[in-house]
């Protein structure tokens, strides 16, 4: 295992993720502002490549330099704010949701499945036994 790939590849990630906030936050901003940039933003950011952040922006600074600029900006600065906090909620989201997958898991194998033994004769119960004549 390439640890070192493994976090490349997962700043990568996090950084197309925050490239999406970003541009949720700047098209919600024009919104209010200007509505008609704000619905051509969301159209050029319908198209599948904000999937990757960095050829995303390089798209759009061809197509409107002013908005890349600005999601670039709000990037840097959503980056600013959860760097700090991240590797701790990461860290504790994962053992958190690991310890609730593995509960379900052991909850389901060993639910009790009231079955009858048809190997052992005396345990078959006839429908019409009242079970609290078992006992005697």
């Amino acid at each position: 295992m390439d640890i070192k790939q493994v976090a490349k590849d997962t700043a990568k990630v996090l950084a197309s993720y925050l490239t999406y906030q970003a541009v949720r936050i700047v098209i919600d901003q024009l919104s209010e502002t200007n509505p008609p940039v704000a619905i051509w933003l969301s159209n050029a950011s319908s198209t599948g490549k904000i999937q990757d952040g960095e050829v995303y922006l390089q798209e759009l600074l061809s197509q409107n330099q002013e908005l890349a600029f600005r999601i670039m900006t709000v990037r840097e600065h959503l980056a600013e704010e959860v760097a700090d906090y991240l590797p701790e909620m990461v860290r504790a989201g994962i053992k958190q949701a690991n310890m609730g997958h593995k509960r379900q898991h052991l909850e389901r194998i060993t639910q009790l499945n009231i079955s009858v033994d048809r190997s052992y004769p005396e345990t078959q119960l006839d429908p019409e036994t009242n079970l609290d004549n078992l006992s005697s």
